[in-house]
């Protein structure tokens, strides 16, 4: 049997992976703090037939060998954690991170999800909460007779109440960082859990230590390019093309072979 049949099935796998992954990061295109995938590729084996600098003769070496390649695989696929743009929405809850860090989310089970999506709103108890109803960590509640919310670069919320002319603080926002985010394991909803890889999060007040800051009014958008990823697109499926034309020239000469033999 041809190694080029399953050297070219492999390429085609791998490139349906990655028509996969563009079609996710489209499809999330106009998501809030949505980070977009990458896939990443290694080739295979090879079967060294003869290694470079083999002795041709008592005083001279082989320059150069003879390997086989066994094609690719899907090594991973990582999260591009660069900053998306800026939108301005004027709604006092939308809260952008500009730099380093990630929302803490209170997850339903209990265990604390990271976020770059901060679309908020209030909950019938009058907490800052996502999309889902998750509650943002540390719990913030914002009073009821609350006529406006200031939410600071340093991440300290303050609120007008009732006619009261000056701001009172009610709480914190912290954001958390980690050694390696591209390890986060994405959950969907636009959470990430830490991971192994990931390292612990270090958690602190916005501005801090290299942490980002926060900018009220504001949404992070996701950071996929739509003309990048057509053109991703474009060259994925050139390459399925090519490698299934591979595919069908080593039927055909197989195809050849045998009638040569009948």
């Amino acid at each position: 049997m041809m190694r080029s049949l399953f050297v070219a099935a492999t390429g085609m796998g791998a490139q349906q992976r990655q028509i996969e992954t563009v079609a996710n990061n489209l499809a999330n295109v106009a998501t809030t703090g949505y980070k977009k995938s990458r896939n990443n590729f290694q080739d295979l084996l090879y079967q060294i037939e003869r290694a470079a600098g083999t002795p041709s003769s008592q005083n001279t070496t082989i320059p150069v060998g003879i390997h086989r390649g066994h094609g690719v695989k899907h090594v991973s696929t990582e999260k591009v954690f660069t900053q998306g743009d800026m939108k301005n929405t004027g709604i006092e809850l939308d809260i952008a991170i500009e730099g380093v860090g990630f929302f803490q989310i209170l997850q339903p089970n209990g265990a604390i999800a990271y976020s770059r999506a901060g679309n908020y709103q209030k909950d019938q108890q009058g907490r800052i909460v996502t999309q889902n109803g998750f509650t943002l960590e540390p719990e913030i509640i914002i009073p009821e007779d609350t006529r406006q919310v200031q939410i600071a670069l340093d991440g300290t919320v303050s609120v007008l109440v009732g006619e009261d002319p000056l701001p009172t603080p009610i709480g914190t926002i912290l954001l958390a960082r980690f050694v390696n985010p591209a390890g986060l394991s994405p959950l969907g909803k636009n959470l990430y859990a830490p991971t192994a890889a990931s390292g612990n999060p270090v958690v602190e007040n916005p501005g801090v230590n290299g942490m980002g800051t926060l900018i009220q009014s504001f949404l992070e958008l996701s950071n996929v390019s739509v003309v990048d990823e057509m053109i991703n697109m474009i060259i994925a499926q050139r390459a399925y093309e090519v490698n299934s034309k591979a595919i069908q020239t080593s039927d055909d000469m197989l195809q050849t072979a045998n009638q040569i033999i009948r």
